[in-house]
């Protein structure tokens, strides 16, 4: 006789499922799970963490009532009780995780030690990411300990067309830590991730990502963050480069590798019709980037 699945066993199933859907998927996934859980109370008492997990790392942009422009949802900016800060606008606001909205909205006290570096490091990103993602969403945060500034850069663009069978995301965040007033060598570190879902006639994701770091030598807030930006330009091209050879060459060997050349219906599979819908650059791009 089979054994029973706990309930636990079950949280952690579901919680599987929800942290890996596809972008701009998570609600299909979470009906699928919430149909075959069939158990609304144990999914909001047990699995509310995932939800917001999922956003966390998905860094899900969310515009805020009166502000120009979007912030991620990431953990550098939650303040707890699912709340989180914009450091554009100083202020915090509640975020439902499901329908994704920002509400309750108030002023929030902020450690202005790191802010002029904070700044300096919005004002690069911001004209990065207007360069060269067409739908991308940039939050800068800050943090002071013990002499040391923190400033976490974090980057996210997006493209759901479910019409044409397909939904993208690309993020990134930047590091850099340092002591102000010296001339001091720090470490910026970065992780670019791409994950693209495409499930015409069948259920093909791409999900790649990659760590970089560059060592750097920290001087002025607009020169410092000038450096860094374009230290970032040059890392995510090549990265992109990467990923698009690879796609292509994937297409003409891995991919047929793994079905006949001929299907059934003596009809040839038009596996240039994958990388034909430009799925990387479609996520991004106004410049050579994305």
């Amino acid at each position: 006789m089979a054994e029973a699945i706990t309930e636990d066993d079950k949280v952690s199933i579901v919680s599987r499922f929800l942290l890996h859907a596809p972008p701009g998927e998570f609600n299909e996934v979470f009906n699928d799970v919430r149909t075959l859980l069939s158990d609304d109370t144990l999914l909001k008492d047990r699995l509310s963490g995932s939800f917001a997990q999922y956003n966390k790392d998905q860094f899900t942009p969310v515009r805020v009532d009166g502000a120009e422009l979007a912030v991620v949802i990431s953990e550098h900016n939650d303040l707890g009780r699912h709340r989180f800060f914009d450091p554009r606008s100083k202020r915090s606001f509640h975020f439902d995780h499901l329908r994704k909205e920002a509400k309750d909205v108030q002023p929030q006290e902020f450690d202005s030690k790191a802010e002029s570096w904070r700044s300096a490091f919005e004002a690069h990103f911001s004209n990065y990411v207007d360069n060269y993602y067409k739908h991308g969403v940039c939050s800068v945060f800050s943090k002071y300990d013990a002499g040391v500034i923190t400033i976490v850069a974090c980057i996210e663009d997006h493209q759901f067309q479910p019409k044409n069978f397909w939904n993208g995301r690309w993020r990134a965040q930047w590091s850099l830590s340092f002591s102000p007033g010296s001339q001091s060598k720090a470490e910026l570190r970065g992780i670019v991730k791409v994950q693209v879902h495409y499930y015409e006639d069948g259920n093909v994701q791409l999900v790649s990502s990659k760590e970089i770091s560059e060592d750097i030598t920290v001087t002025s807030e607009n020169e410092t963050a000038k450096e860094v930006v374009a230290i970032v330009l040059e890392a995510e091209n090549q990265y992109q480069t990467g990923v698009s050879e690879n796609y292509s060459t994937m297409s003409e060997t891995t991919f047929k590798a793994l079905r006949r050349q001929l299907p059934l219906t003596r009809t040839k599979i038009d596996w240039g019709k994958i990388t034909g819908y430009r799925i990387g650059n479609e996520i991004g791009g106004k410049g050579d980037l994305k």
